[in-house]
Protein backbone atom coordinates (compact mmCIF):
# COMPACT_ATOMS: atom_id res chain seq x y z
CA UNK A 1 0.00 0.00 0.00
CA UNK A 2 1.11 3.39 -1.01
CA UNK A 3 1.64 5.89 1.70
CA UNK A 4 -0.14 9.45 0.57
CA UNK A 5 1.84 12.20 1.37
CA UNK A 6 -0.03 14.54 3.75
CA UNK A 7 -2.17 17.59 2.39
CA UNK A 8 -0.67 21.12 2.92
CA UNK A 9 -3.22 23.67 4.32
CA UNK A 10 -3.57 26.46 2.12
CA UNK A 11 -3.38 28.91 4.81
CA UNK A 12 -0.24 30.65 6.16
CA UNK A 13 1.14 29.47 9.18
CA UNK A 14 -0.14 32.33 11.43
CA UNK A 15 -3.74 31.53 10.08
CA UNK A 16 -3.83 28.02 11.30
CA UNK A 17 -2.19 28.94 14.53
CA UNK A 18 -5.00 31.48 14.78
CA UNK A 19 -7.56 28.89 14.28
CA UNK A 20 -5.61 26.15 16.81
CA UNK A 21 -5.73 29.01 19.20
CA UNK A 22 -8.88 30.33 19.59
CA UNK A 23 -11.56 28.18 21.69
CA UNK A 24 -14.41 30.17 20.13
CA UNK A 25 -14.94 30.16 16.46
CA UNK A 26 -15.94 32.51 13.90
CA UNK A 27 -19.04 29.92 13.12
CA UNK A 28 -19.99 30.40 16.50
CA UNK A 29 -19.62 33.79 17.07
CA UNK A 30 -21.43 35.04 14.04
CA UNK A 31 -24.32 32.76 15.26
CA UNK A 32 -24.78 34.61 18.25
CA UNK A 33 -24.69 38.33 16.16
CA UNK A 34 -27.29 36.92 14.14
CA UNK A 35 -29.28 36.75 17.35
CA UNK A 36 -28.42 40.02 17.98
CA UNK A 37 -28.62 42.26 15.04
CA UNK A 38 -29.18 42.08 11.20
CA UNK A 39 -26.05 43.56 10.21
CA UNK A 40 -23.29 41.02 8.33
CA UNK A 41 -20.81 40.50 10.32
CA UNK A 42 -17.27 40.24 8.71
CA UNK A 43 -15.03 37.48 9.57
CA UNK A 44 -12.20 40.48 11.07
CA UNK A 45 -15.64 40.99 13.49
CA UNK A 46 -15.70 37.42 14.42
CA UNK A 47 -12.22 36.77 14.93
CA UNK A 48 -12.12 40.18 16.83
CA UNK A 49 -14.69 39.10 19.22
CA UNK A 50 -13.66 35.90 19.55
CA UNK A 51 -10.48 37.37 21.14
CA UNK A 52 -11.70 39.47 23.68
CA UNK A 53 -14.31 36.16 24.62
CA UNK A 54 -11.03 34.54 25.41
CA UNK A 55 -9.11 37.02 26.88
CA UNK A 56 -11.85 37.83 29.54
CA UNK A 57 -12.36 33.92 29.94
CA UNK A 58 -8.85 33.28 30.25
CA UNK A 59 -8.27 35.82 32.94
CA UNK A 60 -11.36 34.39 35.31
CA UNK A 61 -10.12 31.18 34.93
CA UNK A 62 -6.29 32.27 35.90
CA UNK A 63 -8.00 33.88 38.85
CA UNK A 64 -9.94 31.14 39.59
CA UNK A 65 -7.32 28.61 39.45
CA UNK A 66 -5.08 30.56 41.97
CA UNK A 67 -8.01 30.35 44.56
CA UNK A 68 -8.05 26.40 43.90
CA UNK A 69 -3.89 26.24 44.29
CA UNK A 70 -4.66 28.32 48.04
CA UNK A 71 -6.63 25.11 48.88
CA UNK A 72 -4.15 22.65 46.76
CA UNK A 73 -6.98 22.04 44.84
CA UNK A 74 -6.55 21.05 41.13
CA UNK A 75 -10.07 21.21 39.88
CA UNK A 76 -11.92 24.60 39.81
CA UNK A 77 -15.06 24.70 41.85
CA UNK A 78 -17.65 27.62 41.54
CA UNK A 79 -16.60 29.18 44.68
CA UNK A 80 -13.02 29.59 43.00
CA UNK A 81 -15.45 31.53 40.39
CA UNK A 82 -16.89 33.42 43.37
CA UNK A 83 -13.10 34.25 44.37
CA UNK A 84 -11.39 35.00 41.08
CA UNK A 85 -14.64 38.04 40.54
CA UNK A 86 -14.08 39.25 44.03
CA UNK A 87 -10.26 39.39 43.62
CA UNK A 88 -10.78 41.74 40.48
CA UNK A 89 -13.30 44.18 39.42
CA UNK A 90 -12.66 44.38 35.97
CA UNK A 91 -14.05 40.55 35.14
CA UNK A 92 -17.16 40.96 36.55
CA UNK A 93 -18.62 40.72 33.29
CA UNK A 94 -22.20 38.66 32.01
CA UNK A 95 -24.11 40.15 34.56
CA UNK A 96 -27.20 38.95 33.16
CA UNK A 97 -26.12 35.52 33.87
CA UNK A 98 -25.64 35.75 37.65
CA UNK A 99 -29.76 35.59 38.17
CA UNK A 100 -29.83 32.27 36.22
CA UNK A 101 -26.88 30.74 38.02
CA UNK A 102 -27.06 28.68 41.52
CA UNK A 103 -23.49 29.81 42.45
CA UNK A 104 -24.70 33.36 43.06
CA UNK A 105 -27.98 33.08 44.01
CA UNK A 106 -26.84 33.85 47.52
CA UNK A 107 -24.79 36.69 46.56
CA UNK A 108 -27.24 38.77 44.64
CA UNK A 109 -28.72 40.22 47.92
CA UNK A 110 -32.48 41.65 48.45
CA UNK A 111 -34.15 44.18 45.89
CA UNK A 112 -37.10 46.23 47.04
CA UNK A 113 -39.38 47.98 44.67
CA UNK A 114 -40.85 51.54 45.31
CA UNK A 115 -43.26 50.25 47.52
CA UNK A 116 -40.96 48.83 49.42
CA UNK A 117 -41.78 45.01 48.53
CA UNK A 118 -39.49 42.74 47.99
CA UNK A 119 -39.11 41.62 44.53
CA UNK A 120 -38.54 38.29 43.81
CA UNK A 121 -35.70 36.34 42.01
CA UNK A 122 -38.03 35.17 39.54
CA UNK A 123 -39.53 38.89 38.81
CA UNK A 124 -35.83 39.93 38.85
CA UNK A 125 -35.21 37.74 35.67
CA UNK A 126 -37.57 38.62 33.81
CA UNK A 127 -40.73 36.89 31.64
CA UNK A 128 -38.14 35.78 28.58
CA UNK A 129 -34.65 34.11 29.02
CA UNK A 130 -32.28 36.31 27.34
CA UNK A 131 -30.44 34.67 24.13
CA UNK A 132 -27.49 34.37 25.76
CA UNK A 133 -28.35 32.63 29.01
CA UNK A 134 -30.24 29.87 26.43
CA UNK A 135 -27.28 29.79 24.07
CA UNK A 136 -24.73 28.93 26.91
CA UNK A 137 -24.62 25.56 26.13
CA UNK A 138 -22.92 26.16 22.61
CA UNK A 139 -19.36 27.24 25.02
CA UNK A 140 -18.90 24.11 26.30
CA UNK A 141 -16.75 22.94 24.06
CA UNK A 142 -14.68 26.14 23.98
CA UNK A 143 -14.42 26.74 27.40
CA UNK A 144 -13.53 23.20 28.04
CA UNK A 145 -10.62 23.82 25.20
CA UNK A 146 -9.86 26.94 27.02
CA UNK A 147 -9.46 25.03 30.59
CA UNK A 148 -6.86 22.68 29.06
CA UNK A 149 -4.62 25.09 27.99
CA UNK A 150 -4.44 26.52 30.82
CA UNK A 151 -3.40 23.29 32.52
CA UNK A 152 -6.89 22.98 35.15
CA UNK A 153 -10.09 20.84 34.97
CA UNK A 154 -13.14 22.25 36.21
CA UNK A 155 -16.51 20.71 38.10
CA UNK A 156 -19.35 20.52 35.68
CA UNK A 157 -21.30 23.54 37.48
CA UNK A 158 -18.26 25.64 36.80
CA UNK A 159 -17.80 24.46 33.61
CA UNK A 160 -21.65 25.92 33.14
CA UNK A 161 -20.86 29.06 34.36
CA UNK A 162 -18.34 29.37 32.48
CA UNK A 163 -20.42 28.95 29.15
CA UNK A 164 -22.79 31.48 30.49
CA UNK A 165 -20.65 34.15 31.52
CA UNK A 166 -19.00 33.81 28.28
CA UNK A 167 -22.53 33.45 26.36
CA UNK A 168 -23.81 36.55 27.90
CA UNK A 169 -20.47 38.94 27.54
CA UNK A 170 -20.50 37.85 23.86
CA UNK A 171 -23.96 38.77 23.59
CA UNK A 172 -23.83 42.39 25.22
CA UNK A 173 -20.94 42.34 22.77
CA UNK A 174 -22.44 41.94 19.71
CA UNK A 175 -25.32 44.36 20.72
CA UNK A 176 -22.79 46.96 21.23
CA UNK A 177 -20.65 46.67 18.23
CA UNK A 178 -24.23 46.49 16.55
CA UNK A 179 -25.05 49.91 18.42
CA UNK A 180 -21.68 51.19 16.84
CA UNK A 181 -22.90 50.68 13.98
CA UNK A 182 -26.22 51.98 13.97
CA UNK A 183 -24.64 55.39 15.84
CA UNK A 184 -21.67 55.75 13.78
CA UNK A 185 -19.46 55.48 16.44
CA UNK A 186 -19.33 55.17 20.61
CA UNK A 187 -21.74 57.71 21.73
CA UNK A 188 -20.73 56.84 25.34
CA UNK A 189 -17.18 56.74 25.39
CA UNK A 190 -15.40 57.01 28.49
CA UNK A 191 -12.26 55.48 30.54
CA UNK A 192 -12.17 54.66 33.99
CA UNK A 193 -9.02 53.99 36.21
CA UNK A 194 -8.36 52.26 39.15
CA UNK A 195 -6.77 54.18 42.17
CA UNK A 196 -5.14 52.83 45.25
CA UNK A 197 -6.71 54.71 48.45
CA UNK A 198 -4.03 56.97 49.61
CA UNK A 199 -2.10 57.62 46.48
CA UNK A 200 -2.42 60.22 43.60
CA UNK A 201 -4.26 59.40 40.52
CA UNK A 202 -2.36 58.55 37.25
CA UNK A 203 -1.85 61.48 34.81
CA UNK A 204 -4.11 61.13 31.48
CA UNK A 205 -2.13 59.92 28.96
CA UNK A 206 -2.12 62.59 25.77
CA UNK A 207 -2.43 60.19 23.38
CA UNK A 208 -4.89 57.29 23.85
CA UNK A 209 -5.08 54.55 21.64
CA UNK A 210 -8.70 54.26 22.55
CA UNK A 211 -9.84 57.29 21.49
CA UNK A 212 -9.16 56.59 18.11
CA UNK A 213 -11.94 54.07 18.32
CA UNK A 214 -14.47 56.75 19.13
CA UNK A 215 -15.69 57.77 15.64
CA UNK A 216 -16.32 55.12 13.07
CA UNK A 217 -15.81 54.84 9.44
CA UNK A 218 -17.18 52.47 7.18
CA UNK A 219 -20.94 51.44 5.56
CA UNK A 220 -23.84 51.38 8.54
CA UNK A 221 -24.53 47.58 6.82
CA UNK A 222 -21.64 45.48 8.19
CA UNK A 223 -20.47 44.94 11.63
CA UNK A 224 -16.37 45.26 11.18
CA UNK A 225 -13.32 44.13 13.06
CA UNK A 226 -12.92 48.04 15.02
CA UNK A 227 -16.80 48.20 15.56
CA UNK A 228 -15.92 44.86 18.08
CA UNK A 229 -12.73 46.79 19.39
CA UNK A 230 -15.29 50.42 20.18
CA UNK A 231 -17.71 47.75 21.57
CA UNK A 232 -14.91 46.46 23.86
CA UNK A 233 -14.88 49.86 25.85
CA UNK A 234 -18.34 49.61 27.10
CA UNK A 235 -17.75 46.28 28.05
CA UNK A 236 -14.51 46.02 29.66
CA UNK A 237 -12.14 48.58 31.80
CA UNK A 238 -8.58 49.14 32.81
CA UNK A 239 -6.02 46.64 32.13
CA UNK A 240 -8.05 43.86 30.79
CA UNK A 241 -9.83 46.14 28.59
CA UNK A 242 -6.49 47.78 27.17
CA UNK A 243 -5.14 43.69 26.82
CA UNK A 244 -8.54 42.44 25.16
CA UNK A 245 -8.11 45.79 22.70
CA UNK A 246 -4.71 44.87 21.77
CA UNK A 247 -5.01 41.03 21.28
CA UNK A 248 -7.78 41.44 19.15
CA UNK A 249 -6.25 44.17 17.08
CA UNK A 250 -3.01 42.23 16.57
CA UNK A 251 -4.89 38.99 16.11
CA UNK A 252 -7.05 40.58 13.00
CA UNK A 253 -4.13 42.41 12.01
CA UNK A 254 -2.14 39.32 11.48
CA UNK A 255 -5.02 37.22 10.32
CA UNK A 256 -5.34 39.93 7.65
CA UNK A 257 -2.11 39.95 6.21
CA UNK A 258 -1.86 36.04 5.41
Amino acid sequence: MTTQPPRTRRSGPQSASVVTDLPFKPQLVKAVFRDVTPLHVSLSAAWAAASVTRTVLTEIIDGARSAAAEEARKKLIPKDLISAIDRNIEVEVGSAWYLHSPTFHGLMGEVRNADGALVSLRERRGACTPSGVAGAHRFEAGVRRLLGSRGVRAVPAMVRDLDGIASVFLTALAQDAARVVREGGVKRFGTVSLVVPGEPAPAPRLKDPLLALSTRRGDGRTVGGDDVLAAVTMQLFGVLGQRAITEAAELTRNTSAN
